[in-house]
């Protein structure tokens, strides 16, 4: 065991260590100017998808929007609550300005990502679609580099199938105990028989799912970090300043100062939404929408949500109150984000912050499991497969929620999601040009006064996607 820890902790010390952060930020850069801010063009469009005229016109597909939420469900968890106050803490308040440039460059990383997930997404024999990464490099790089998506299907289903979903166990379990006196047994039955109920349902029901609990989550949560900005109005340019100054290393508060800020904002922002990581487009390319491109831009608002929105949120209750003190040893975690909402609005805040990180957690379970389920059956289309992978995860939800100790065992975890990103990122810059192609056939549209641009197969003929998938987006 402690041979293979060593291993493990090579490749993350390889990937995140020193080479992935710097990769991802540079590539998302290059990607916002080769593309014009193409995240900042479409801006206002991405808002359509929160109304009915964006969605599906078919009942029995996966709409832009509930797409959109299963992978804010995903996108949003323990990083948007304790990564912040972790990020803060290390990095001083300069931190939460880097995690928001991140997000702004990470936007169009995930625009692209997921645009060329539904390209080359397949019709299921149900009528639904599969995609992602390892379809993409399938279908857009060809048959010679299906060593390349099996790589990336096991690492995605090591990383966020197994590993994660033990990790969401325990941090739920956690909380309700500390916050509720709940033994740890009862939460991880009540969690792996209500996960078992969704995951058994299939995409449909995971989506169905997120409608209802991801809204609830995201909004009750912004509102509560409203009342407390609502509550210290007058300190707010003061803490913009000191955001900005921390930044820039104007103001020192912590040591190692600008560097701090950016390494720990980086660092966290990414992690938190995920942008370039090849997650979030397995999602992605099962919404039926007319055009890539339009799910693209779904999920870069998916981005801002995550990190702009509800990651701010979590800043701003840090910063607007008293019990952050920069530079000093303490409180940090969820803790420090616990104890900030106690210091604004009481004791039944806390409380309140644990159904939030009960319903974040949840959301990414079911969000987790399917990503491990998608990957699964890019590999194998058995039914009993399937089957044993949706029991294996219940008894991970399970194992993770009453015995915090056995989730070291997922160790390989972050490593994986190492080389998974590395995958993922060389596939974006091989298919790069495709991506582009749509991008152009999209603006060409738009400019020519069509209002919902329509993928046109024969415009991509020289291409290996599934005609069939696309029949019909003009509806």
């Amino acid at each position: 065991m402690e041979f293979l820890e060593m291993i493990f902790g090579r490749i993350g010390d390889l990937t995140w260590g020193w080479s992935l952060i710097p990769i991802l930020v540079v590539f998302g850069a290059f990607i916002t100017i080769a593309t014009g801010f193409v995240q900042i063009e479409y801006f206002g469009r991405m808002f359509r998808v929160l109304s009915n005229k964006n969605n599906s016109d078919d009942n029995s597909q996966i709409s832009a929007r509930e797409a959109l939420l299963v992978s804010v469900g995903g996108r949003v968890g323990g990083g948007n609550i304790a990564g912040v106050a972790v990020a803060i803490t290390l990095g001083g308040p300069g931190a939460v300005f880097w995690m928001w440039a991140i997000a702004l460059v990470g936007m169009a990383t995930s625009l692209v990502e997921c645009s060329l997930a539904q390209l080359f997404k397949r019709k299921t024999d149900d009528g639904g679609y599969r995609g992602g990464p390892a379809t993409a490099i399938m279908h857009g790089l060809g048959a010679s580099y299906k060593w390349l998506a099996v790589v990336y299907a096991i690492c995605l289903i090591a990383a966020f199938g197994l590993g994660f979903n033990a990790f969401q166990g325990n941090t739920v379990a956690g909380a309700v105990q500390d916050s509720l006196g709940v033994d740890r047994l009862w939460t991880g039955i009540a969690l792996a028989v209500i996960s078992g109920f969704i995951i058994f349902g299939g995409i449909h029901r995971i989506a169905k799912a997120s409608d209802v609990v991801v809204p609830i989550m995201a909004v009750g949560y912004i509102l509560m970090a409203l009342v407390v900005i609502l509550m210290n109005l007058s300190d707010i340019p003061t803490v913009l300043t000191t955001i900005v100054r921390n930044a820039f290393g104007w103001e020192e508060a912590v040591s190692g100062g600008m560097g701090a800020a950016i390494a720990q904002g980086l660092r966290r922002g990414l992690f938190s939404n995920e942008a370039g990581l090849g997650s979030a487009p397995n999602v992605a390319a099962t919404a039926h929408v007319r055009h890539p491109i339009s799910q693209g831009i779904t999920q870069a608002f998916s981005v801002f949500i995550d990190t702009i929105l509800i990651c701010s949120c979590t800043a701003f209750v840090i910063l607007l109150g008293d019990v952050y003190v920069p530079g000093a040893e303490g409180i940090d975690g969820v803790a420090l984000t616990q104890q900030s909402i106690v210091f604004h609005l009481g004791d039944w805040a806390q409380y309140y912050l644990t159904l939030a990180i009960l319903l974040f957690a949840f959301s990414s379970i079911i969000y987790n499991y399917y990503l491990g389920e998608n990957a699964l059956t890019f590999m194998t289309q058995s039914k009993a497969v399937l089957v044993s992978f949706r029991l294996a995860i219940m008894g991970i939800v399970f194992l993770g929620a009453v015995a915090p100790g056995a989730t070291a065992v997922f160790f390989f975890s972050d490593p994986m999601m190492g080389i998974l990103a590395i995958v993922n990122l060389l596939a974006i810059m091989m298919l790069f040009p495709v991506a582009m192609r749509l991008l152009r056939d999209f603006r060409e549209q738009l400019k020519d006064g069509v209002e919902r641009p329509v993928l046109n197969p024969d415009d991509f003929a020289d291409l290996d996607i599934d005609r069939e998938a696309w029949r019909g987006h003009n509806g």
